[in-house]
């Protein structure tokens, strides 16, 4: 929703239309009046630097958007973007890869805000075996690698349901932040065929009305994951609030048993992902192996 061109006015109504709030819902939870708002939205009153960023606060605006809102306002931009392999991010690179160290032998891995990769651990190799090279070459979006048919697509044995979870998603995370890019992965995504013999959509598991699982079939059996998502909540840094890391867990006894299995063949790299993930970490994530085993071994201990 990045316009900088519209008046300031205009992108604050925006924002509060997509948040389906009145005049009065945003004037009441801002302490400010509704005629003060409504002169803000109409142009009859230039907001304060300040009262830019408290109604973007208060609309919960992503870092991105409240730097459009600013300039819009004649205001500088507040909000750095720097790259990932910035020496002031390096204390955030270091956590990435304590998170994703420390998570072997299951996978996890970190994406950006439009679900491109940034970094994986060691256990994702695994499960990208038989995928296109093509799909690897950066930028790899994750979703379109997860459900294309040369790449995990076919494998995915609750395909049906984890195109509708995938969907779903992308969808709510366009409600909260408009991406014409998003719409058309969607779009993409909606065009893949289904593969022959994908499962009929069943919610009525026990796992289903918990989570709903990424079902994987590999040559070691049937590998199904529950996943969790983190953010740096403190984030200060457009890249930094935008960065998300993707942690799988094993949803059975099996899957578990598995991925204890090829724990130690994780620890090596793989002839065909490793060159594809080195050039993803182009922008710094690099595996440190001494901090991460660190990690491990707490964790082994709890």
């Amino acid at each position: 929703m990045t316009q900088t061109s519209a008046p300031v006015g205009n992108l604050i109504q925006s924002w509060r239309r997509a948040r389906r709030l009145s005049q009065l819902d945003l004037a009441s939870e801002a302490g400010i009046s509704q005629k003060h708002l409504s002169f803000v939205e109409t142009g009859r009153s230039q907001p304060s630097r300040e009262m830019v960023l408290h109604l973007a606060e208060h609309l919960d605006i992503p870092m991105r958007e409240r730097n459009a809102l600013l300039l819009a306002a004649g205001y500088a931009p507040i909000y750095r973007e720097r790259a990932l392999d910035d020496p002031e991010l390096e204390t955030v690179r270091r956590a990435v890869d304590l998170i994703l160290k420390g998570h072997e032998p299951h996978p996890a891995l970190a994406v950006d805000r439009r679900w491109n990769l940034v970094s994986a651990n060691s256990a994702v190799d695994f499960l990208l075996q038989g995928v296109d090279a093509a799909l690897l070459s950066p930028p790899v979006n994750v979703l379109r690698l997860s459900l294309h048919p040369k790449g995990l697509g076919p494998r995915i044995v609750n395909y049906r349901q984890w195109r509708a979870h995938v969907i779903e998603r992308l969808v709510s995370q366009m409600d909260h932040l408009p991406d014409a890019a998003l719409m058309e992965l969607v779009e993409e995504i909606k065009s893949y065929p289904v593969p022959v013999g994908a499962k009929p959509y069943r919610g009525d598991t026990v796992l289903n009305a918990i989570a709903v699982p990424f079902m994987l079939a590999t040559e070691k059996g049937t590998l199904s994951f529950i996943s969790t998502t983190t953010v740096f909540g403190t984030a200060v840094d457009i890249t930094l609030s935008e960065l998300v890391i993707e942690s799988f867990f094993p949803a059975d006894g099996e899957t578990a048993e598995i991925m204890r299995q090829m724990a130690i063949p994780c620890q090596g790299s793989n002839a065909e992902t490793q060159p594809a993930f080195a050039e993803i970490e182009r922008g710094g994530l690099k595996q440190l192996d001494s901090v991460g085993e660190l990690f491990e071994d707490l964790h082994e201990e709890d």
